[in-house]
């Protein structure tokens, strides 16, 4: 891979609270405290999960694994995400 590839793939992780409404993006990694991560895979934010945000800034409405989810910003700012790739 080639720094420059590197660095886009780098720079396509944002937080959840920073992902567009309606664009989806894969789970990369939880910040925070242990409970606090143990919580949100138990919602189904683990690493690899698939999630779209459907709106919001506070509360974060999203979807992942066909379920509806409300976090607030400090929740979504912990959840690193990449975006997905957009298909033609």
């Amino acid at each position: 891979m080639s720094s420059g590839e590197n660095a886009k793939s780098v720079m396509a992780r944002l937080p959840l609270c920073q992902l567009p409404a309606g664009e989806c993006g894969r789970v990369y990694e939880l910040v925070g405290e242990g409970t606090f991560k143990q919580r949100i895979r138990e919602l189904g934010f683990g690493e690899s999960s698939l999630v779209t945000k459907i709106s919001g800034r506070s509360p974060v409405i999203c979807s992942v694994n066909g379920t509806r989810v409300a976090l607030n910003h400090g929740a979504a700012s912990q959840i690193l995400v990449e975006r997905c790739a957009v298909r033609s």
